[in-house]
C-alpha cells in the first residue's frame, strides 16, 4: 500500500539528526516539522526568514502574520530568530543548511530536479528551490512515483525544466526510498505491502535492486 502523506513525512524525519539546521519546501516536506524526533534538538528554516519554526498551529494558537515559505500558518519554538529574507538566502547559498527537503514533478537517474514548472499550467514559480538545490549537499525529493495516469516520474531523463542539476541523491516516494549513485536508482527501502514488482513497473530510470530490500515500519 502507498505510503500516505504523513507517512512520508514520518519516514524523512528519520533522516534528522541533532543539531541540524533544516529548510523545509512547499507541500509534503512542510508535514515533516510534525514528526521531529521528541529526543533531538533541530531548527527548521524558512527561506522567508524565519529560523525555528514549530508545529503547525491549532486553532487557539494560530497566527496569521507566522507563515512558512509556502504561506501556510506556523508557530515559532522557543529560540527562534525572525529576520529578512536576504538573510536567509545567505543562509542557504552559504552551505549553512544541513539537510533540505523539497517535493519534485521528476527526478532523473543523474539527479537532476524538476520542480518549478509544468508547460501550460498555472505554478507558483521557483521560489527559493534553485538556491536550495545549489547551495545544499543533502537533500531528500518527496514525491509521488507516479502520475494519475501511472506514467514514472523516475526518469533516464527529465523532461520538464531542470531546478538543478546533478544535486539529488536520495528520493523518498510514496513506494520507495532510493539513492542515485553512478548513474541508477538503487532500491534501498520499500513500503509496507508494495512489492519490488511494482516499483520496477513504475521506475522509468535504470534501477538497481539490491537482494535486502527493506520494508518500512511505522
Amino acid at each position: 500500500m502507498a505510503l500516505s502523506r504523513e507517512q512520508m513525512a514520518q519516514r524523512v524525519a528519520r533522516e534528522l539528526k541533532d543539531g541540524y539546521y533544516v529548510n523545509l519546501g512547499i507541500g509534503i516536506p512542510t508535514l515533516v516539522a510534525n514528526y521531529v524526533p521528541r529526543d533531538i534538538d533541530v531548527m527548521l528554516q524558512s527561506e522567508n526568514g524565519l529560523l525555528g519554526m514549530g508545529e503547525f498551529p491549532t486553532e487557539e494558537t494560530i497566527d496569521a502574520d507566522m507563515i512558512n515559505a509556502g504561506k501556510q500558518t506556523v508557530t515559532a519554538r522557543v529560540g527562534a530568530s525572525i529576520f529578512s529574507s536576504a538573510e536567509s538566502f545567505a543562509m542557504i547559498r552559504g552551505g549553512h543548511v544541513d539537510l533540505t527537503v523539497l517535493g519534485a514533478f521528476e527526478v532523473d537517474v543523474e539527479g537532476n530536479i524538476a520542480s518549478w514548472m509544468i508547460p501550460g499550467k498555472l505554478v507558483k514559480g521557483m521560489g527559493g528551490a534553485m538556491d536550495l538545490v545549489a547551495g545544499a549537499d543533502n537533500i531528500i525529493v518527496t514525491m509521488t512515483h507516479a502520475s494519475k495516469d501511472g506514467e514514472s516520474k523516475l526518469l533516464p531523463r527529465c523532461s520538464l525544466p531542470l531546478t538543478g542539476a546533478g544535486c539529488i541523491r536520495k528520493v523518498l516516494t510514496d513506494l520507495a526510498y532510493l539513492e542515485i549513485e553512478d548513474g541508477a536508482f538503487i532500491l534501498r527501502e520499500r513500503a509496507p505491502g508494495v512489492s519490488v514488482e511494482e516499483i520496477i513497473a513504475k521506475t522509468a530510470g535504470k534501477l538497481i535492486v539490491p537482494d535486502d530490500v527493506v520494508e518500512m515500519t511505522f
